[in-house]
């Protein structure tokens, strides 16, 4: 597997770092760091944190926070769209379970 590897050049906060990583998942890792580094530039544009750490421990915090809410927002659209379809179903089961009704002329 390490043979696999190939080694990318990513820049965060003026700063270039090589990381290994497979050639299939090379733009993922590009986008990643250009996601992190815009993160990491407006928190040290923004606000009173000096240091390469501590910009990257709070945007790391950020983003970690984005991912919990953006889960919880599927995870409650999948159980909206579960119960919509249950109703859905159970409301087409009663239509046709239902006998029809005899009527004399």
């Amino acid at each position: 597997m390490s043979q696999d590897l190939k080694t990318v050049s990513i820049r965060l906060l003026e700063k270039e770092y090589s990381i290994n990583c497979p050639p299939e998942a090379r733009a993922e890792l590009e986008a990643a760091a250009q996601y992190l580094d815009d993160k990491m530039a407006e928190i040290r544009h923004n606000g009173k944190l000096i240091g390469l750490e501590r910009i990257a421990v709070m945007a790391a915090l950020n983003i970690t926070h984005e991912l919990i809410k953006e889960r919880g927002s599927h995870e409650q659209t999948l159980k909206d769209n579960v119960e919509q379809l249950c109703l859905r179903i159970d409301n087409a089961l009663s239509h046709e379970t239902k006998e029809p009704e005899n009527t004399i002329d």
